[in-house]
C-alpha cells in the first residue's frame, strides 16, 4: 500500500478504483481481469480493494452503474441545450458519439462485456430503456406528423440500436467519429419525418 492512502476521502478513493477498474476490464475482460490486477493499477492493497468492493462482481456492477449514469446525465444534457429540431437531434447525436470516442474504455466495458454477462444485463437494460426514452422525448417534441407514442417509441428503439450499433465501430477506431455523425444525424432525421413526402422543416423553423 502506497504511503499516505488513507488520508485521501473515502469518495476519491472510491472513485479512482472504479477507474482502474474500468481501464483493467477494459484490457483484460471481466474474466480475466483479477482484482489483484486491479488493486495494483489503483496502487492499494488487495484487502482495501475488498473493504469497498466484496467482490469482483460487485466491483463491476458498480463500474457499469457509474458509467451508465454518466452516459446518461451526458446526453440529457445534450438533449436540453438545442433550439429548434435539427439542433436538438445533431446536440444528442454528436455528444453520443464525443462521449464514446473519449471514453472507449467504458463504452467496452458497458456495452461490450456486460451485455455478455447474464448478471448484469438488466442494468444494461435499463440504460437502454432511459436512452430509448430520451429518443422518444425527443421524437414526439419534433416530429411533424402526430404519430402516436407507441410508433415513436418503436422509431427511438431502432435509432437507439443503430446508434450503438455505429457508436460500437466509432469506439474501436472502425470509423471516423465525424462521418458517423453526419449518417446516424441523417437517418435519425428522416426518422422524425416520417413519411418521405413531407418536409422536414417543423413550423418553428420555417423561414419567414
Amino acid at each position: 500500500m502506497t504511503t499516505g492512502t488513507k488520508r485521501i476521502p473515502r469518495a476519491i478513493r472510491e472513485q479512482q478504483m472504479l477507474d482502474s477498474a474500468i481501464r483493467v476490464f477494459s484490457d483484460l475482460g471481466y474474466r480475466s481481469a483479477s482484482m489483484d490486477t486491479i488493486a495494483k493499477d489503483a496502487r492499494i492493497s488487495k484487502p482495501m480493494l475488498y473493504l469497498y468492493y466484496g467482490s469482483k462482481e460487485e466491483l463491476f456492477s458498480a463500474c457499469v452503474t457509474r458509467e451508465s449514469g454518466r452516459l446518461i446525465d451526458h446526453l440529457t444534457s445534450a438533449a436540453t441545450s438545442g433550439t429548434g429540431a435539427r439542433h436538438s437531434l445533431e446536440s444528442v447525436v454528436e455528444a453520443f458519439l464525443d462521449y464514446v470516442d473519449n471514453h472507449a474504455d467504458s463504452w467496452n466495458v458497458v456495452y461490450r462485456q456486460a451485455v455478455a454477462e447474464p448478471a448484469f444485463g438488466d442494468e444494461v437494460e435499463k440504460t437502454r430503456s432511459v436512452l430509448v426514452d430520451l429518443t422518444t422525448d425527443l421524437l414526439a417534441q419534433n416530429s411533424v406528423d402526430g404519430r402516436s407514442r407507441e410508433v415513436l417509441e418503436v422509431v427511438a428503439t431502432a435509432l437507439v440500436g443503430a446508434g450503438e450499433a455505429v457508436a460500437d465501430r466509432v469506439a474501436h477506431r472502425s470509423i471516423p467519429k465525424s462521418v458517423a455523425a453526419g449518417v446516424v444525424v441523417e437517418l435519425a432525421w428522416r426518422g422524425l419525418a416520417g413519411d418521405p413526402a413531407k418536409s422536414l422543416t417543423t413550423p418553428k423553423e420555417e423561414k419567414p
